[in-house]
This record gives C-alpha cells, structure tokens and sequence, in this order.
C-alpha cells in the first residue's frame, strides 16, 4: 500500500485531536474531488513498517491527547489497501484501546465485500458513499455531500 500523507495531529477529520493518513488507491474517482492526486495506487510513498510503528507510537504518546485515527485517501478500502488496512487497524485495537478509528470510504456500508467488513469490524465508525458535487455543502460536519452517512459502529 502507498500512502500520501500522514498527519500526527489533525483536528479536522474526525472528533478531537487525531493521527490522520491518507492513502493512495480510489476507483471511484468521484467528479469534484479535492484529493484527486491519491486515485491511483502507486502514487504517493510505500507505507512502511517504520510508519506503522510511528502511529502506534503516536497514538501512545500522552503528552497530546489524541483521541483516534482517521483513515481516508484515496479509499482505505480499495482492494489494494485492504491487507495493510486490516493489519493497522486490528494492531490499533490491541495495542491502543483507548483510541477510536474512523474511516472514509466511497464504498456503500452495506454493499460492502466479505474482505471489507472485516475491517469494518475493528472500526468505530464508517463514514460511506461516494462524493456527489451536486450534493455538496461546506456546512456539513464529517462528510462532503448529503448522500455520504456517519455510521457510528461502537
């Protein structure tokens, strides 16, 4: 998996203070995107190890309270990105129990593979559906357009 951007301190996706990556990969290539830059797998840079361990260890650190991590893109869920994804998140879960993990995805929650859900099942939530310029407002909290749905898993 490839990944574009990783911010250890990120108060824009997602409650709180939060740890952020972007991933490469996206085969909905939604009209209107503002990350059209993540669409294709092999842009951006290799996750590494190193990277992994450095956002369990800044989820770790107490001297900034974070609250979780957020996962977009790209599409965290793209084929490409689901065994690195899976492996991240369920190291998260055991690891730091205590941080919530919050998804984007163009996917629909409940179109989703058997592949996808597994990672779904280690989320706390999912925030679904494919960016709809048409359905675009600036006002909404957590999503670009009206059809994209917070679901709230645990």
């Amino acid at each position: 998996m490839n990944y574009h951007q990783y911010y250890p301190i990120d108060v824009v996706n997602g409650p709180g203070t939060r740890c952020t990556l972007f991933v490469s990969g996206c085969l909905h290539q939604c009209r209107g995107c503002y990350n059209q830059s993540t669409w294709r797998v092999d842009s951006g840079q290799p996750f590494t190890q190193t990277i992994e361990n450095q956002i369990i260890a800044d989820l770790k650190d107490h001297s900034i309270k974070r609250q979780g991590l957020s996962l977009s893109g790209g599409d965290p869920l793209h084929p490409h990105n689901i065994p690195t994804i899976l492996q991240l998140v369920q190291r998260v879960r055991e690891e730091c129990p205590d941080k919530d993990i919050w998804l984007w995805t163009g996917y629909i929650f409940n179109q989703l593979s058997e592949i996808q859900r597994e990672v779904v099942n280690y989320l706390h939530v999912l925030v679904d559906g494919k960016f709809e310029q048409a359905l675009y407002d600036p006002s909404l909290i957590w999503r670009g357009s009206h059809n994209q749905v917070i679901h709230y898993l645990r």
